[in-house]
């Protein structure tokens, strides 16, 4: 898709933005799981100090789609887009009585995950996702059709086209780590 030479320009004045000194503030993006449970919702508070653990950060609210919601604050990170000292903050939304929202499913995770701490349980998430190139279709693809039987996929797209894929990879695993 193209794009403007406006867009160009705002991204140049927001970079300027971006570069100005924010004195000894930090801005802490509270992230949330919204009322449909599958988007994410967020917003900006600015702190005086750079929060040292979780219990630094202060809990927030917003008005929800029928009332006032309350953010708990309950993971923090470096901020790997507006960079050092901001943070992105991982909250659970409580309903106005102090109980979980019904997208809350963190509430209930941890209750269970408390009743078994003592066995060290383990689960891990495998991160899968495709990289589309310039002209819409998927790394990797022959440029007519689609491609045959998976092994030969798979050989394919470990030969050159691996190269490219594999740096926006290596990016993805550094910002993860980027805690």
């Amino acid at each position: 898709m193209a794009t403007s030479s406006s867009a160009k320009l705002s991204k140049a004045v927001k970079q300027q933005y971006m570069e100005l000194p924010q004195r000894d503030t930090v801005q802490a993006m509270y992230i949330w799981i919204d009322s449909t449970g599958e988007d994410l919702r967020c917003k900006t508070k600015t702190l005086n100090a750079e929060p040292q653990t979780i219990e630094d950060v202060p809990e927030w609210n917003f008005v929800g789609s029928d009332n006032d919601m309350y953010l708990i604050p309950r993971a923090m990170f470096r901020d790997p887009f507006r960079k050092d000292p901001n943070k992105l903050i991982l909250c659970e939304a409580l309903r106005r009585d102090c109980k979980p929202a019904e997208t809350n499913l963190r509430h209930t995770c941890k209750k269970i995950m408390d009743m078994v701490e003592n066995l060290h349980p383990w689960f891990g998430m495998e991160q899968e996702y495709t990289l589309f190139g310039i002209d819409g279709r998927p790394f990797g693809w022959p440029t007519n059709g689609f491609p045959g039987p998976q092994e030969t996929l798979l050989k394919h797209i470990t030969e050159p086209v691996c190269t490219q894929g594999l740096r926006f990879v290596e990016a993805m695993l550094k910002l993860c780590l980027h805690r």
